[in-house]
């Protein structure tokens, strides 16, 4: 009886491990769809085996784990604790961004400080005393629980078995093999939301480890990169938009989720959040920005403007700083080339340096400094919660520019707008709204009175630009639409237009005369060569590509595209897919391949 009592407890103890290991693959598929337990259960119905073995390997990582502590279960609560909270990240990323969770979104993790600042209030005060309950309660049963002990020689080889056929799993499903397949496991990398509900969250995890930005176009190779970079490089530069006396500084303002609250017709604005953007756009060359992004990924937007590579081609859920460019020695940019040309190349960004790895993504593309938080100890913020404000930004940006002998061009990424609209976060809300239902007024409000302050502070910045004495060129735009109660969209019938979720404002501000004409819907990725006609700078090849696409297809997005009239394109015409076709060549040169373009178009 005394030896078969430890045997017991031990074959128990395995059986509650395989439980625990379907459980928590049952809790991470409702996750993934929106905590739906009827769409879970339909889903095992129809893809048992891909359950099944995404429940085994939860099993297997919960036993390696409870071999490593003393206390056997110490480690498989840690585990389970662990993967309550990536379910959890993985259910409000998808109902805020309408994204699944993404390896390379954990790469966020050494910001833990500042994702609890910018995801604070996402967690209602029931959510966050339910987790800590639960907590206690787990901390009790490991400690309650009848003790199982195994001998030394046989926890070693049940934690390097159960490793060993987990790190399998995720070859097995990483490669995309046979066996895998016979799972019926398809990696959907091209819809990541499909891909996540048909496969599964292990499954479409563990696929998305070894996901590239984008496959090798048929044809690839330095003859076909060569034959684009001749028919482009041969066409004669376009005209310029404007003439400066002299060489200008270039200022790219990014603004965190600012976009035009009045354009959401559902509701009425006791006075005009905008007052300066709407009296100037029809005076300076202005219009709307198609981001590619929603709510999210901030620096997506960014790698488009700076590089002039389109999000459009890569695959979905990418993000290029995390997944390639962190790991790139170098890579051409609009950074790259005016430094080249004598520019002076400075970033700035008012909040955590490491933050999507710019502290290292960006000496990559070439800038000189980088100013971040650590280094504006005193920069102004609304209240002490919020965050550095657009006007203290703006401030530190034309102080730069004032203290240069040489041309700058300066990348300045705001943070003032960003997520929790916490109603006081920035100061008293000084525009009432109505037509907007109780729960969400003062979400509204409060993020109305935060573009209220970034109109406040453009209208100071062309007041500054009048007082430098070198010509300064200005491109401003929001980076995406801020992640507000899907409920305030849907209001304004914006459910039904994907356009208008991913326009946010445009506008250039110059110390020089730049004409009024307006831009349109314009792509991030076309900014460059945009900004380079206004700043009478000579286009190489690459910007010359960009031009003739954004002749053609000025909106350039996976969720909508925009033809030359202004319109949304329903089908591509040839002249479009040819020029698409060259331009998905150099872009996978430029990240994936052998960067053949870096000498022949740039």
């Amino acid at each position: 009886m005394l030896h078969r009592r430890p045997a017991k407890r031990i074959m128990l103890f395995l059986f509650f491990m395989l439980l625990l290991g379907f459980l928590l693959n049952f809790y991470m598929q409702m996750a993934s769809l929106k905590m739906d337990a009827a769409g879970v259960i339909g889903w095992i119905g129809a893809e048992p085996w891909l359950y099944l073995a995404g429940s085994a390997f939860f099993f297997c990582i919960l036993l390696a784990a409870a071999m490593v502590l003393p206390n056997m279960y110490a480690g498989p609560a840690c585990c389970t604790a662990l993967l309550v909270v990536l379910g959890l990240a993985d259910y409000k990323k998808l109902a805020t961004t309408g994204e699944p969770l993404f390896p390379w979104d954990l790469m966020l993790l050494h910001n833990a400080g500042e994702m609890g600042t910018i995801t604070k209030g996402m967690l209602s005060p029931l959510e966050l005393i339910a987790g800590g309950l639960a907590v206690i309660l787990g901390v009790g049963l490991v400690l309650k629980l009848p003790r199982v002990k195994l001998q030394p020689l046989k926890r070693i080889l049940l934690a390097v078995t159960s490793a060993a056929v987990a790190a399998g799993f995720m070859i097995t499903v990483g490669g995309n093999t046979a066996l895998a397949q016979r799972l019926d496991y398809e990696n959907l990398f091209w819809n990541q939301k499909a891909n996540y509900a048909q496969n599964g969250f292990v499954f479409a995890f563990a696929g998305n480890l070894k996901q590239k930005l984008m496959s090798e176009p048929e044809g690839y190779s330095r003859q076909a990169i060569t034959k684009i970079a001749a028919a482009y490089g041969g066409q004669p530069d376009h005209a310029a938009a404007a003439v400066p006396p002299e060489t200008p500084n270039i200022v790219f303002m990014m603004d965190e989720a600012f976009f035009d609250p009045t354009r959401l017709t559902a509701y009425a604005f006791s006075q005009d959040p905008l007052s300066f953007i709407h009296s100037e756009r029809s005076k300076t060359p202005s219009g709307y920005l198609l981001s590619p992004e929603f709510g999210g990924n901030t620096a997506n937007v960014e790698f488009e403007a700076l590089t002039g590579l389109s999000m459009y081609f890569l695959n979905d859920g990418s993000i290029p700083y995390q997944q390639r460019l962190v790991k790139m020695d170098s890579l051409p940019s609009v950074v790259s080339i005016l430094k080249e040309r004598g520019y002076r190349t400075l970033a700035l960004h008012p909040f955590d340096e490491t933050f999507y790895n710019r502290n290292r993504v960006y000496p990559m593309l070439g800038f000189d400094t980088f100013t971040s938080q650590k280094d504006l100890p005193a920069a102004r913020r609304m209240t002490p919660g919020g965050y550095i404000s657009d006007q203290a930004a703006v401030d530190e940006a034309v102080r730069e520019l004032k203290t240069s002998d040489t041309p700058v061009f300066l990348h300045l990424v705001t943070m003032q707008n960003h997520f929790p609209f916490t109603k006081g976060l920035n100061g008293e809300n000084t525009i009432r709204i109505t037509g907007v239902t109780s729960d969400m007024k003062d979400e509204l409000e409060t993020y109305t009175q935060d573009t209220r302050l970034t109109d406040a502070a453009l209208r100071d910045l062309q007041q500054q630009l009048l007082h430098l004495e070198r010509p300064t060129l200005v491109i401003f735009w929001g980076d995406h639409l801020p992640a507000l109660s899907s409920g305030i969209y849907s209001a304004s019938g914006w459910d039904q237009e994907p356009r208008l979720k991913h326009e946010t404002q445009l506008m250039m501000l110059a110390n020089y005369d730049i004409g009024d004409k307006p831009l349109g819907t314009l792509s991030p990725a076309f900014i460059g060569p945009t900004v380079f006609g206004y700043a009478g700078q000579a286009l190489p090849a690459y910007y010359k590509m960009l031009e003739q696409v954004r002749a053609e297809l000025p909106g350039l997005s996976k969720s909508v595209l925009i033809g030359a009239n202004g319109e949304t394109v329903t089908g591509l015409s040839e002249v479009q897919k040819k020029l698409l076709d060259d331009y998905r060549m150099v872009e996978y040169d430029l990240l994936e391949g052998k960067q053949y373009a870096r000498d022949l178009m740039f």
